[in-house]
């Protein structure tokens, strides 16, 4: 979809260019040939592959979930703030992260 309003963008862009090049001699100015050219030549090199197809997502077993929640845990001890309010956010997270690696069940990624 993206995809598509991208292209339009550069339609819409390369139209509008075009429409002012008409009205450059009256004005004086000139606008040059390449701009549209360049943008042109873009969109003519983007592939148009089909949409991936998603594979089914494996489930993490619980071990590897604790030791990310641990690792996650040492990087947000790392974390240096300044802003009173991110210290809060970052002790809220790692209060969330303690509870998950002391719980029994373990949500799932």
């Amino acid at each position: 979809m993206s995809f598509l309003m991208f292209i339009a963008h550069l339609y819409m862009r390369t139209n509008k260019e075009e429409k002012t090049e008409g009205d450059a001699p009256a004005t004086g100015v000139t606008s040059s040939p390449t701009s549209t050219a360049i943008s042109t030549a873009a969109v003519n090199h983007v592939p148009t592959s089909p949409p991936a197809i998603a594979e089914p997502v494996k489930p993490i077993p619980v071990d590897q979930q604790i030791e990310l929640f641990k690792w996650i845990l040492e990087e947000k001890r790392k974390v240096k703030t300044k802003d009173p309010q991110e210290k809060k956010k970052i002790d809220e997270e790692k209060a969330l992260l303690k509870q998950f690696i002391r719980s029994n069940s373990v949500p799932s990624l």
